[in-house]
């Protein structure tokens, strides 16, 4: 059985990752900022005490190849469906295992750490409990904790975070509320690039950022 609260990371195929910085930067590039990324959150999630597991989604094979060197589990259920698709499969597997919970991050938020997930698991509470950290301009969900993990019906988005609170009170569960600065930082456009960079914080994405001279091209 699968009990406990298991991480869930919806991962696209890198090959066509972050487009909105396809006016600025090669294909390489974000790829390689896909994959460092990924890397640094699931150093976080692995990092963390109080998580059953993590398993990501993909069917990319590089994220595949990254995900298991990492300790994580992979699915690929419901890859090619979004995210939401992609976490929805996720749940209803995890669940069918015997999982009690369901954290959900993406994986572009790389300035999360370990000591981030373990303030939201505290702060979550006894099932039946929804937790939610919105991104950083308050539209987006950038981590979701239910228990159980199906307690909430989910569809992410760029304004997902007002329409998740009002399913969660809905569903009969007033949503705890946490804002933390390395999970509400997703990195989507050159605008999020240099809020990354500003915070310096120490991340295999903060090195990757500085090998890769990208500030040098967002400043030109």
């Amino acid at each position: 059985m699968t009990s406990g609260i298991w991480a869930i990371v919806p991962v696209k195929e890198f090959s066509g990752a972050k487009q909105r910085l396809a006016g600025m930067f090669a294909p390489e590039f974000r790829r390689g900022l896909a994959a460092v990324m990924l890397e640094d959150v699931l150093a976080a999630l692995t990092g963390a005490a109080g998580l059953a597991g993590v398993a990501v989604v993909t069917v990319d094979p590089d994220s595949d190849a990254l995900a298991r060197n990492m300790g994580a589990r992979v699915l690929t259920a419901g890859a090619r469906d979004g995210h939401t698709g992609a976490v929805t499969a996720a749940i209803r597997g995890l669940a069918a295992e015997g999982a009690t919970g369901m954290l959900t991050i993406p994986g572009d938020v790389p300035g999360v750490t370990a000591a981030e997930i373990e303030a939201v698991l505290a702060a979550h509470g006894e099932a039946p409990a929804f937790t939610i950290v919105p991104a950083h301009d308050s539209r987006g969900s950038n981590t979701i904790v239910a228990s159980p993990p199906g307690l909430v019906p989910l569809a992410f988005g760029n304004d997902s975070f007002l329409p998740h609170l009002e399913a969660a009170r809905r569903s009969g569960v007033e949503p705890r509320v946490l804002r933390l600065p390395g999970i509400g930082l997703d990195i989507d456009n050159p605008e999020d690039l240099l809020a990354f960079a500003a915070r310096g914080w120490p991340t295999r994405t903060t090195d990757f950022l500085a090998r890769a001279h990208a500030l040098r091209a967002l400043a030109s």
